[in-house]
């Protein structure tokens, strides 16, 4: 490849942002200065007027491969991703066989060398019985072990007291966990079978309510405590859960939170227009919630900011509320939708970077990435903040064919973005890389 100079960029990193010069050069940031002069066989990007900032990497996203290919693939949906200034990824465990074992991370692995746009890794998901597998992770490859703390099905249901302890007490790498309570959200929906009421979209968030979510968050915190164990709680939706969390640099936290960009966009208020397009699990919940969450990321209770990414077909979604599959889909408008608090003043550019690209490198021990450092991987996006973006179902890079910001002008637009130094995204057209990288874990 040859080597690129970005020039005249607003680099944004490391809680500080510049205007300044970046060179990219065999997959590495070779240079970073204030004016650096062009070689012979640059090629040179005049980055005038836009920000460069560390591409985003979402620790949580359902790319639905394999067996559940008819809704997204590790393909089609890190495509998307890199479009929405995405440059690495980490993918959770419910798909079709399950992983929940070594040769499924393998398989799953093995279509990502050949498929994807972005960098990976991989969950192993646990059981209530496959604690000899998460005690054989390699803690290099993969990013961590997903548990679903009754909001799932099937075997990745983890409920039972002496299988979570046991999972956090011998667990080598991070837990991550879906935190809502079976028992909780069973009695809820109890109460409207008994009144004969058929619920509707507008009582997910009574359904799967406060109560459900903190009852469940508040279990994982404790065991976590109680085992010394290294916990990041995944999508954090209510205001009450934030007690459970401490403000500061991730650096010095055993226990993490994070927020997935939908609900800090989106409230109960977005119901009635949006109806199954945004019904996911947990919640969006009530507009004070999503204030509080938003209040949290600037105080540093919410460490990291996610998608949680997660789609299903326009038909699955048409279904009625009680039938309609939760999720939606989202990486490639999750950064511009944070971009709005920013042009709004409810958060900074740099706390957007701070919470998308350091602190999960940072929380999982990632190697050379999620900076613009010299020596680190060139994962870049460059944003112009005076062009805007339309959306629309027609437009979006998703397999499903739909996006719960249907109509929506975001006031920036992803301009380009670098994976391990190659622009893979020019502004209009992805392109696939030579190849994507497995993320590394210094562990």
């Amino acid at each position: 490849m040859r080597s690129q100079l970005i020039k005249n960029a607003r680099i944004v990193n490391d809680g500080k942002s510049y205007v300044g010069d970046v060179r990219i050069s065999h997959q590495i940031i070779e240079c970073i200065a204030p004016n650096i002069t062009p070689r012979p066989n640059d090629e040179v990007i005049d980055a005038k007027g836009a920000w460069l900032l560390p591409g985003m990497i979402d620790d949580q996203v359902h790319f639905r491969e394999p067996g559940l290919t008819q809704k997204g693939s590790i393909l089609t949906e890190s495509r998307a991703a890199v479009a929405g200034g995405i440059t690495s990824y980490m993918e959770m465990p419910n798909v079709n066989p399950a992983t929940t074992n070594n040769a499924a991370l393998e398989a799953k692995f093995a279509i990502a060398a050949k498929n994807s746009y972005a960098n990976y890794s991989f969950y192993l998901g646990a059981t209530e019985h496959n604690l000899d597998d998460i005690k054989a992770i390699n803690p290099r490859k993969v990013c961590g072990v997903k548990v679903f703390m009754g909001a799932s099905t099937g075997n990745l249901l983890v409920e039972n007291p002496e299988a979570l302890e046991g999972i956090f007490r011998e667990c080598p790498v991070l837990i991550v966990t879906h935190c809502e309570d079976g028992k909780t959200i069973h009695k809820n929906n109890q109460r409207y079978e008994q009144q004969g009421i058929v619920p509707s979209i507008t009582d997910h968030p009574k359904i799967r309510d406060v109560e459900a979510c903190y009852t469940s968050s508040s279990y994982a915190v404790s065991l976590a405590k109680k085992h010394n164990a290294q916990l990041h709680v995944l999508h954090i939706t209510t205001e009450k859960e934030l007690s459970l969390f401490s403000k500061g640099a991730i650096t010095d936290k055993n226990i993490t939170a994070e927020a997935c960009v939908h609900h800090l966009y989106f409230s109960e208020q977005a119901y009635p227009a949006l109806g199954n397009l945004i019904k996911c699990n947990p919640a969006i919940k009530a507009h004070t919630d999503r204030d509080a969450l938003i209040a949290a990321v600037k105080n540093n209770q919410i460490d990291i900011i996610a998608t949680d990414h997660a789609p299903h077909t326009w038909q699955e979604k048409q279904a009625h509320y009680v039938d309609a599959p939760a999720g939606l889909p989202l990486v490639e408008h999750a950064l511009l939708s944070l971009l709005e608090h920013v042009k709004h003043a409810r958060l900074s550019i740099e706390q957007v970077v701070e919470k998308t690209a350091h602190n999960p490198a940072l929380r999982f021990k990632i190697d050379k990435r999620g900076f613009i450092r010299q020596g680190y991987y060139a994962d870049l996006v460059l944003v112009s903040p005076e062009q805007t973006t339309e959306v629309t179902h027609e437009s979006c890079r998703y397999l499903c064919g739909w996006t719960p910001f249907n109509g929506v002008t975001f006031s920036s637009k992803i301009a380009s973005t670098w994976v391990n130094g190659e622009r893979v995204y020019d502004g209009i057209n992805v392109t696939k890389p030579r190849a994507a990288m497995p993320l590394v874990f210094n562990r």
